[in-house]
């Protein structure tokens, strides 16, 4: 058997971790001295007042070796073959915490890490698949195999309603030229080889410029893979999500529309307001 496991930057929602299975793996949190866990003891509304009453953003750190390794013995206890996901190495130190795991535990037979080149549900979509291939009674390395050919095809893009974020956080490429007056622009990120990348800029109201993010993108929409497309948002104004999620509907192409809220990590890098359409290309 296949256990599928996955960092907190995956952004699945509760409900989509318990129907496929999933283990998450959280990484760190600091707001000053004080430490969190993704997802376990924080939550994004909680970093958002933290970051304004001190007007600093937070930090954050890769999974803990010591939890990485208790998580992994855990199964191999079971004598199941794991395959684990990671953010993209360009954004954290998590894949080479977890491989460091694997050879203290020497279990680099058992034990294969999957560095997603992606964030968010960019990675969800990636973790989803692999856990409906080990339902089926895929091996791991058939799994992986696959998996390493779909990376490609993952298409991962948002829009924020504030830089200020991404700006302090250092964490997209290209940002420096955006800054000080320019900071009201809402420019369109896109992860690309396993960098975020500041593509198209919008302005207006971000009501507007989400619907018109979303909508430039409708003949690629058109064409994704019809499994399922995520809207993945940090903490959206509720008629905005709905409008996205309506028009997505209106294509008639997914099978599945699945909403999830950015954990902590993705909140922390990108502030509230953001929100993403993410899918796979056939």
């Amino acid at each position: 058997m296949v256990k599928i496991i996955s960092d907190s930057t995956c952004d699945l929602s509760k409900e989509l971790i318990k129907q496929y299975k999933i283990e998450i793996l959280p990484l760190h949190i600091l707001l000053g001295e004080d430490e969190y866990l993704d997802g376990v003891n924080i939550t994004p509304d909680e970093i958002y007042a933290w970051s304004d009453a001190n007007k600093t953003t937070p930090k954050t750190s890769a999974v803990g070796l010591e939890e990485a390794e208790e998580l992994f013995r855990k199964y191999l206890d079971q004598e199941m073959e794991l395959v684990v996901f990671s953010i993209s190495e360009d954004m954290s130190t998590t894949a080479n915490v977890m491989r460091l795991a694997v050879e203290d535990l020497n279990a680099s037979e058992c034990v294969h890490v999957v560095n997603s080149a992606n964030l968010s549900t960019g990675i969800g979509l990636l973790v989803i698949e692999a856990a409906v291939m080990a339902e089926s009674g895929a091996d791991a390395q058939t799994i992986v195999s696959h998996i390493e050919e779909r990376k490609s095809k993952v298409r991962s893009s948002f829009v924020v309603d504030t830089l200020v974020y991404l700006y302090r956080g250092g964490r997209c490429g290209g940002l420096t030229a955006l800054a000080g007056g320019a900071l009201k622009l809402h420019p369109r990120i896109d992860v690309i080889d396993g960098k975020m990348i500041p593509g198209k800029k919008y302005r207006g109201k971000i009501d507007r410029v989400v619907m018109s993010y979303v909508q430039e993108m409708e003949e690629e929409l058109k064409h994704a893979a019809k499994s399922r497309v995520f809207v993945t948002h940090s903490g959206c104004d509720r008629a905005i999500v709905e409008q996205v999620k309506e028009y997505l509907k209106s294509l008639n192409h997914f099978d599945e529309i699945l909403e999830t809220r950015a954990g902590g990590v993705i909140s922390s890098h990108c502030g509230p307001g953001t929100l993403g359409v993410l899918y796979m290309e056939e």
